[in-house]
């Protein structure tokens, strides 16, 4: 079974920058597409990027403008930069993947930002 390992998050102080990835555990899947959500303390899950197989990104209001994600197909791999971080920011960030012709839905462990001076 595919696993997504996710790694990068940390404490940064308001307007520093991060940079999260997520690496599947096997290079000889199709991964449609790939993204991350947040939950923040006492919030609901909420999206924060995806981008599709052939590169397409999508973001959140929030983030849009700020941060960038990537990815790279040979490798399994997807990357989110996190530029000028605000302490709203902080939250538990979960990579996920949408894997095969069932586009059936992998995530990742979460890994903890903390935006906070």
């Amino acid at each position: 079974q595919v696993m997504l390992v996710e790694s990068g998050g940390g404490l940064v102080q308001p307007g520093g920058s991060l940079r999260l990835s997520c690496a599947a555990s096997e290079n000889n899947v199709a991964i449609n597409e790939m993204g991350w959500y947040r939950r923040a303390p006492g919030m609901l899950r909420e999206f924060v990027a995806s981008i599709s197989s052939d590169g397409i990104p999508a973001y959140a209001g929030p983030v849009k403008g700020r941060w960038t994600i990537s990815r790279d197909n040979a490798k399994n791999t997807a990357a989110l930069q996190m530029n000028t971080l605000e302490a709203k920011d902080t939250a538990v960030y979960y990579c996920y993947g949408l894997i095969g012709l069932e586009n059936l839905e992998v995530w990742g462990q979460g890994t903890q930002v903390a935006v906070s001076s």
